[in-house]
């Protein structure tokens, strides 16, 4: 039996979840029941609920998606319905249709694939399918909400003469109107509107002269408001036919109320089912936007949470779009209790909490967000106390309102409990409270109650080290800014660090060590002890991340030099391939050349076609047939890698350009080049005169022969 106070409700904020649970349900019924969620009592009615939840949760990224769910809230429809012979109006009666429409396509869909959905199909098939609801309402009641002309005999013919009747009043209205309006009796509107009947808007002055009914007249005076003699004749006709219409629609909805009133209880439970539906469906929504799942549910006393996050705080800092830092936590018979210490805003209270509110969650049938390894244990009790929980109404102080929780605690607490404290044994003298906090914990412990407690007390610390199924856990602080590093270590108790911070935030040092004075110094050598574990411990943990992060860095190069090394494997290969075929063409080159010699010194065509044939013989024997596709492939590889070479080759190229303009000697100031200069080519070796200089032309004298050369090509070697 499964048993939840309001307190614990309270103090693990549940209501807050209900609330944004509640906002993503779609009908006012789900709405409130999504506000109403409590623990399960049983296990496999709770293991239904979040198996439902679950296959709901997996429909958002299957290709099956659950149809719509929405009505109209129905219950006071309902209820009066159940009085005998009332009747509904034409309005409920459309209500009703769509709602047993929605819920008939649900039960069909569910059955359809049950391999997807087989917890939700095992709900839907607890409600029955019947199609006698909407046709007897689609019957009388057409899509608009509206009798059909066809819902009776008598009613199709009423409406018949009654359209018949409008028709004669529109005709003696628009005769009466071009009578008077040619006499000029009517005022420029000419007609209007009085009691939703067609009125002529006849002159104050001839309002005698026109037959028929004074109806009105304007604010003014100007214009009396006539409803003509022969309209009025038809009008008062058309009246009785609506009175009957009205007659017979009354009795209309009273049978259809009275063929519907049997299928009572099944609208009931097609409103309950599509509201329970409804809420799945908001579970399913929330699970999604905090990214839970459903953990493996254990019959053996074990909870482990990987990778929690609370979900409030994680929402909250989703929107300012900060980190929210996962906590892993285990409890299990080999450490049932786990005491946390550490100083204060370093996420202590926010892990136990995210502990408390993800198993009840858990146990009210919402999705969590852990790893998917996680596992836990189904509780039958989860006691809390947290926070500051002075009782200004029963006058009572922190201390004994925490001392009559802890009464509570010491009769309920037992071998299937989960209890949370927070700040436990503070409200008191630190020496007392600490020693009656020490023993409710032994008791607790003795109870082999399952358990998380945070405090700043030693002497609770030392407890959890020396009893053999508890342990000590820590909220990691940066060791030199003192900053949370919101991360709970379980094996170690954590310092307060209480002078610590105390220096950081500016006070004195001298009044710091006078404080260390007052109080025992082994308890200060105890904190110190523990302060400098927890800062080796800090430093350990920045070490293994960053060794986690270079490991990873080196992993992804190596994939990367692994992907480079097939790459350049098969480049390799593909030039090899266009390697050797460059070098068969060469050889056959070599081949043809040798064979055309020959014919040019023998003249022999016989020969010449011989060698030929047996060339293109041997060349063909190589070649493998291959298919159109296959040769285009071909072809178009064979482009990509040709296309390649040629950008290596123009690489290499430029490069070599480049070197041998590296290689060349700084250039010797320019001289101005005169007939008889001693001159050579810039990249010449023969020494000759200038015997002649035309424009930018020389002619240059070699001794045995003379060239005419570019001014720019000669280079001064030595005057005449």
């Amino acid at each position: 039996m499964i048993s939840i106070t309001d307190k614990t409700l309270q103090d693990l904020e549940f209501n807050t979840v209900l609330q944004t649970i509640s906002e993503r349900c779609n009908t006012e019924i789900g709405k409130q029941k999504a506000l109403e969620i409590v623990p399960f009592k049983d296990k496999e009615t709770l293991m239904n609920a979040l198996l439902q939840t679950s296959e709901y949760l997996s429909s958002f990224s299957n290709n099956n998606a659950i149809p719509n769910h929405g009505f109209d809230n129905l219950t006071n429809d309902l209820k009066f319905l159940a009085i005998e012979d009332s009747f509904l109006e034409v309005g409920s009666f459309r209500k009703i249709a769509t709602l047993s429409e929605t819920a008939n396509v649900l039960l069909l869909f569910f059955k359809k694939f049950y391999d997807y959905y087989p917890k939700l199909n095992d709900k839907a098939a607890q409600v029955e399918y019947t199609k006698f609801i909407i046709q007897k309402i689609d019957e009388v009641v057409d899509k608009y909400g509206e009798i059909k002309d066809n819902a009776s005999v008598e009613l199709t013919g009423i409406r018949r003469d009654m359209n018949l009747v409008r028709g004669k009043v529109n005709q003696s209205f628009g005769q009466a109107m071009t009578q008077y309006n040619s006499l000029g009796y009517l005022d420029e509107i000419k007609e209007s509107f009085v009691q939703n009947r067609r009125v002529l808007a006849v002159l104050a002055m001839y309002r005698r002269k026109v037959k028929g009914s004074i109806l009105g007249s304007s604010k003014t005076g100007s214009i009396a408001y006539i409803e003509p003699e022969a309209t009025l004749r038809y009008s008062r006709e058309l009246s009785n036919l609506e009175y009957e219409e009205h007659e017979e629609i009354t009795r209309i909805l009273k049978k259809l109320s009275n063929d519907i009133r049997p299928f009572l209880e099944l609208l009931k439970q097609y409103q309950e089912f599509l509201s329970d539906v409804d809420v799945i469906s908001a579970k399913a929504k929330y699970a999604n936007k905090i990214n839970a799942i459903l953990p493996t549910i254990t019959t053996e006393k074990q909870l482990l949470f990987r990778d929690a996050f609370h979900p409030i705080l994680y929402l909250s800092n989703l929107e300012k779009k900060e980190k929210t830092f996962p906590q892993t936590i285990e409890l299990n018979n080999e450490s049932r209790i786990i005491v946390i210490s550490g100083p204060n805003a370093g996420g202590k209270t926010i892990s136990l909490k995210t502990v408390g509110l993800l198993q009840l969650m858990l146990q009210c049938g919402i999705l969590i967000p852990v790893h998917e390894r996680s596992k836990t244990f189904l509780f039958d009790r989860i006691l809390t106390d947290i926070g500051d929980n002075q009782s200004i109404e029963n006058h009572l102080s922190t201390y004994s309102y925490r001392l009559k929780n802890m009464n509570y605690f010491l009769k309920k607490c037992n071998g299937k409990t989960l209890f949370l404290i927070d700040e436990f044994g503070t409200g008191s003298d630190p020496e007392l409270g600490g020693a009656l906090a020490e023993i409710f914990l032994e008791e607790f412990y003795h109870r082999e109650a399952f358990g998380i407690i945070t405090t700043h007390y030693s002497n609770l610390k030392i407890l959890a080290n020396e009893l053999p199924f508890a342990s000590n856990a820590n909220m990691l602080f940066d060791e030199k800014s003192l900053e949370p590093m919101y991360k709970l270590i379980l094996g170690q108790a954590g310092s307060s660090f209480t002078f610590e911070v105390a220096q950081k935030n500016g006070i004195p040092f001298g009044l710091i060590n006078r404080a260390k004075k007052k109080i025992e110094g082994g308890k200060v050598r105890f904190d110190k002890t523990i302060a400098t574990l927890q800062k080796e411990r800090s430093k350990l943990e920045k070490t293994s991340l960053n060794l986690k992060e270079e490991e990873t860095k080196a992993r992804e190069e190596g994939k990367k030099m692994e992907n480079i090394n097939v790459k350049i494997q098969e480049k390799l290969e593909r030039y090899q391939e266009l390697y050797d075929a460059n070098q068969r063409l060469i050889y056959m080159g070599q081949k043809v050349d040798d064979i055309s010699e020959k014919y040019f010194n023998n003249k022999d065509k016989k020969g010449l076609i011989g060698e030929f044939l047996k060339i293109v013989e041997i060349e063909n024997s190589k070649r493998k047939k291959a298919t159109v596709k296959e040769k285009k492939e071909k072809e178009i590889i064979q482009k990509i890698v040709i296309e390649e070479v040629k950008v290596k080759v123009e690489e290499i190229r430029a490069e070599k350009k480049e070197k041998k303009l590296k290689a060349i000697p700084v250039e010797k100031p320019k001289v101005t080049l005169k007939v008889g200069d001693r001159v050579r080519m810039i990249d010449g070796k023969a020494i000759g005169t200038i015997d002649k200089i035309e424009k930018s032309k020389a002619v240059v004298n070699y001794g045995v022969f003379t060239s005419k050369v570019s001014l720019e090509e000669l280079e001064y070697v030595q005057a005449k």
